[in-house]
């Protein structure tokens, strides 16, 4: 059954003078206004397109690509005020409302916010809500396992790090030790599962650690060709000396050096660690 608030592929039934009728199923045939249409549009032709109403709660379909669909977290711009809310920018011609009794703090115009898209249960609108807590469950089940890749949105910090939401599911945490890089509140993007916790909580990461471990070494590496194959850090030295030259904790340093030495592509000496003159990239496991 097709819902509110999704994008679907539907055929084209009939072309009129007020744009495209497509197949709406259940919900029988769905303009699609002649300003959406594409110009070889005919009667057959399947298209991508976003379920919404317009203005007078009709149902419609339009090519325009939402920035957010029904059921999904996004940090979105306030365009206008009203007598109900406020509206938003969510990328089509009619903007998303949020009404003052779904805003977590008053919103203003120009300022962005992080919300939730969801069905009104009071008139079936597309509403956006940035009571986003009420919205997230940790105690909903899931079958997130270690290393698995997902979708991630930073929503705050606290003293141990950064909240994030998880695949627009579930809360997880970003350790701040562990992140080496500007993250800012809204902003979207890839990461992982690092652990799940007895009490279902997410541990993430923002890259897999062999990976990570790579990255690491690489830095190390390329900092050493720069600066005539020496650098005056070893296993004694400051962290906030490592974290300044090589944006990685004295741990991560120290399990990157050991695995270098290892190699025989470094030496480690009193005042710093040398890169042997007859040294090669290193080498992945199982090469």
């Amino acid at each position: 059954m097709l819902t509110l608030g999704q994008t679907y592929t539907l055929q084209v039934l009939k072309m009129t003078d007020q744009g495209a009728y497509v197949d709406g199923e259940e919900l029988g045939e769905i303009l699609l206004p002649n300003k959406f249409c594409p110009p070889d549009l005919a009667v057959g032709s399947e298209l991508s397109v976003f379920l919404y109403q317009d203005s007078e709660t009709r149902l419609i379909v339009t090519t325009q690509i939402p920035k957010v669909q029904v059921g999904e977290f996004a940090y979105l711009k306030v365009v206008a005020d009203s007598d109900y809310g406020s509206f938003m920018d969510w990328g089509l011609d009619k903007d998303l409302l949020a009404p003052f009794g779904e805003q977590h703090v008053p919103m203003e115009v120009d300022r962005s916010y992080l919300v939730y898209v969801y069905l009104n249960n009071a008139d079936g609108r597309i509403t956006a809500s940035s009571k986003i807590d009420k919205f997230l469950n940790d105690q909903a089940p899931h079958d997130f396992t270690p290393g698995q890749p997902v979708d991630l949105i930073i929503a705050n910090s606290t003293d141990l790090g950064f909240k994030a939401i998880i695949n627009h599911s579930h809360w997880g945490l970003l350790y701040k030790d562990e992140v080496y890089e500007r993250l800012s509140f809204g902003q979207s993007r890839r990461g992982y599962i690092k652990f799940v916790r007895p009490d279902g909580k997410i541990d993430l990461a923002l890259r897999m650690e062999q990976e990570t471990r790579d990255q690491y070494t690489l830095s190390v590496l390329d900092y050493l060709k720069r600066h005539d194959g020496f650098a005056a850090v070893h296993d004694k030295t400051e962290p906030a000396i490592i974290q300044k030259l090589f944006g990685m904790s004295k741990k991560s340093f120290k399990k990157v050096i050991g695995g270098l030495y290892k190699q025989r592509i470094i030496t480690i000496q009193d005042d710093g660690i040398r890169l042997n003159q007859q040294a090669t990239r290193p080498t992945k496991k199982g090469t």
